[in-house]
């Protein structure tokens, strides 16, 4: 009995493979174990990304805490300025008067400075004129003493 089911058994496994029935079972077989080889790398390979995963979810979150700081800041640094605008406005306002005064104070000084001037010039002329005048009678006196002499001699 042993040996009609072993020659059964081997009479269906000759009828499946002439049929190509067991071909296309290994071919399927083969197929499912391809398939799970691979879901198998891409757990593997999703494991291997969570670090990096975990990394830039990281940075993202470190970049998102930076750009609100800078928010933060560049509100803080508009309020500031708000707050300083009017003592700004002040000190504008501060420096044109000083300006103004330094100004005419300048030309104060350069006035004076030209009314100094003039008389300089008018002292030095005055003086020039005085030299030229007695230079000028020098020689009109030693004529008149040559001319005199020479009458008299």
């Amino acid at each position: 009995m042993d040996k009609l089911l072993q020659f059964g058994r081997k009479a269906m496994f000759y009828v499946r493979v002439l049929s190509g029935y067991e071909e296309r079972r290994i071919r399927s077989y083969r197929l499912q174990l391809q398939k799970r080889i691979e879901q198998a790398e891409a757990k593997k390979a999703a494991l291997r990304k969570i670090p990096e995963q975990v990394i830039l979810s990281e940075v993202r979150r470190m970049v998102d805490e930076m750009q609100a700081l800078n928010r933060q800041l560049e509100d803080t640094e508009s309020a500031i300025e708000k707050y300083f605008k009017p003592l700004d406005k002040e000190a504008e306002i501060v420096m044109k008067t000083q300006l103004e005064g330094e100004e005419k104070t300048m030309k104060e000084m350069m006035n004076a400075m030209q009314t100094q001037a003039l008389l300089e010039k008018a002292e030095a002329e005055k003086i020039a004129n005085a030299a030229n005048a007695d230079t000028n009678e020098l020689p009109q006196d030693k004529a008149s003493t040559t001319a005199s002499r020479a009458e008299v001699g």
